[in-house]
Order: structure tokens, then C-alpha cells, then sequence
């Protein structure tokens, strides 16, 4: 029995259409979890809403993904220079 967590299977529909650049894919750890954040967000609790919802609706939701990873980014960068300060 396989069992894929509806974040995994968005982020297959991402690949599928060659939504994900290089560094994307590379990390799909990340951009699962950050998906499932933005699923939960819009109160997506279904495979079967992932793989009915449009290209379109599929690229605002990559976008957000996109949005969140670069501010956790900017937040992780922002520590590690604090931490130089204080080291």
C-alpha cells in the first residue's frame, strides 16, 4: 500500500508541468513541507482537489510556495548574520 501525502502529490503535478526550476527540485523536501503550509492555508485537505484544480490554480499555489521559501530565506539569513555579531 503506498500512501502520498497530498503536499507530495502537488508537488509531482509541479514537476509534471515543468513548474520547478533545478534548485526547486533539488529540494523537494522543502517545497513539500512549505506546500502543505500553503494547502492547510487555503483549506485544501484532499488529493482528489489537487488533482482537479487548474494550471493556473496549480502556479498560485507554486507562487506562494516560492513566497514563503524566500522569506524563510531572508529570516535564516538574518539570524546567521546576528549570530556572527554576537560569535
Amino acid at each position: 500500500m503506498v500512501i502520498i501525502i497530498m503536499s507530495e502529490f502537488a508537488f509531482f503535478r509541479f514537476r509534471s508541468h515543468n513548474m520547478l526550476t533545478i534548485e526547486e527540485e533539488q529540494h523537494n523536501d522543502e517545497i513539500v513541507e512549505l506546500t502543505e503550509e500553503v494547502l492547510d492555508t487555503k483549506g485544501m485537505e484532499c488529493d482528489s482537489k489537487i488533482s482537479k484544480i487548474s494550471e493556473e490554480q496549480l502556479k498560485e499555489i507554486l507562487e506562494e510556495v516560492r513566497k514563503l521559501r524566500r522569506k524563510r530565506k531572508r529570516l535564516l539569513s538574518t539570524a546567521g548574520d546576528s549570530m556572527i555579531y554576537y560569535l
